[in-house]
């Protein structure tokens, strides 16, 4: 009996496929993880019996296996019904998308909280909320003074009596002084930040348009300000059209673009706020947003990557926005995202690489990137969430593509996919079998082609 340890070290003396995995590494942050396994490791078969009941001190389940019990797993999988391609597709990704929940349920004004987005807990409880920069002396006496600009004071007046500190917010942002505009800002962006009556008033008192050139100013608090300010009101949904009517989306790309770290944060959340009007998708990325995202998901903070994976995904369910992003470079800092621990990106990068897989050149680039090793990796070592999402993602890889399954192949995948198929979640066993069913075939066609 040949062994996948010796099936694996034939093909690699007699192919010119690379071993080396050359998937997109970025240096994680000091409290990250990145953890990689070891080549080979995923084809040793250690003879034992699958079916034992304590796996706590043998290893990961799949270096239990034997030949004989991955060829008796999958003759087991062959007599199940054919599998219908077309459920593929979809509905499929129907059931990633509840990894990122509905927007209007986070709290506004900290691109960080865009975390309650996400179905998947924030692994970093340390992580603080933005800190708010200490303001400086009003430049005008009797200008809101900040000791009396309490938010528990703003909470409890109704909006018809703020009217008078709107208006005069609104019209300090035409002021020729920064320091007057970007205290106006600062007022607008708190009266905002949790209230929705007060987004609807501040919306109607003309104040979207008079915050939109503070995103071009050269004084960074004055952008940041006026681009959280608008986050903010965009959480009202009629506010919505009023950003976008009045051309705030290539100025929030711009910020996105050229802001502080904090601003760029809010300026991807607010873009994707407004993503949330379908028709705003192709806007946005026709605009120029998926080429800075990319960006900020390389070299942003691990907040700054998790605000970009988000607003790339919500752009991605457009087509053309998916070529934009592979275009654009993104399935490389992803796959490199896939197998780092400790900083809750993983699972979200699978999930933007899952939709990546809905075109062709999104499969080619993920592949190319050594994105099947990656995912390898996380079915062996990840949380079941991980899991779920991996072997979805090289189920789309490789249900119409043969070349793709050798590849799965090489890659050692077949031991862990039967341990999953075994002892991983419901839709994670579905998802294995239904792979290993596609493998199971290239194996058979290829036996069969051979004189």
């Amino acid at each position: 009996m040949v062994s996948l340890e010796n099936y694996h070290s034939h093909v690699s003396s007699t192919t010119h496929y690379s071993q080396t995995r050359p998937y997109y590494y970025t240096p994680p942050p000091s409290s990250a993880k990145a953890h990689r396994r070891s080549i080979g490791r995923s084809m040793r078969t250690i003879r034992s019996n699958l079916y034992q009941t304590d796996y706590e001190n043998s290893g990961p389940v799949y270096e239990n296996l034997t030949d004989s019990v991955v060829d008796f797993r999958l003759t087991e999988l062959a007599k199940k019904p054919p599998v219908d391609k077309s459920s593929f597709s979809d509905v499929e990704f129907l059931e990633i998308s509840h990894t990122f929940s509905d927007f209007s349920a986070y709290s506004s004004d900290i691109s960080g909280e865009l975390e309650r987005l996400a179905y998947i807990p924030n692994s970093d409880p340390n992580q603080s909320s933005v800190s708010e920069p200490e303001p400086e002396p009003e430049p005008c006496v009797g200008f809101l003074q900040r000791e009396t600009f309490s938010t528990e004071i703003m909470e409890s007046i109704e909006p018809e009596d703020l009217q008078p500190t709107v208006k005069l917010c609104v019209d300090s942002l035409q002021s020729p002084s920064v320091a007057v505009k970007r205290s106006a800002a600062e007022k607008l962006r708190f009266l905002a930040k949790n209230r929705a009556d007060n987004r609807a008033l501040i919306g109607e008192s003309g104040a979207i348009p008079a915050l939109l050139p503070l995103l071009r100013c050269s004084d960074p608090r004055t952008q940041e300000h006026a681009v959280t300010a608008l986050l903010n009101l965009s959480l009202h949904e009629p506010n919505k059209t009023l950003i976008t009517n009045s051309g705030a989306i290539k100025s929030l790309i711009y910020v996105l673009k050229t802001g502080t770290e904090t601003s760029k944060q809010n300026a991807a959340c607010g873009l994707l706020s407004l993503a949330l009007i379908d028709e705003n998708k192709l806007s946005i990325g026709a605009c120029g947003a998926i080429a800075p995202l990319v960006a900020l998901l390389i070299n942003g903070t691990n907040r700054g990557k998790k605000d970009a994976l988000t607003t790339l995904y919500k752009l991605c369910t457009v087509r053309l926005n998916k070529e934009r992003a592979v275009s654009a470079g993104a399935v490389k800092p992803l796959v490199g995202l896939v197998c780092e621990e400790g900083t809750g990106l993983a699972e979200k990068a699978m999930v933007v690489l899952s939709s990546l897989t809905g075109i062709e050149m999104g499969q080619e680039s993920i592949v190319e990137e050594g994105g099947i090793a990656a995912l390898v990796e996380v079915i062996e070592d990840g949380s079941d969430k991980g899991k779920e999402f991996a072997v979805m993602t090289l189920l789309q890889l490789c249900v119409d593509s043969v070349r793709n399954r050798g590849l799965l192949v090489r890659e050692g995948g077949i031991p862990p996919l039967v341990a999953l198929s075994q002892t991983g979640t419901a839709k994670a066993k579905h998802k294995a079998e239904t792979l290993l069913t596609y493998l199971r075939e290239s194996r058979q066609e290829a036996s069969t082609s051979t004189p």
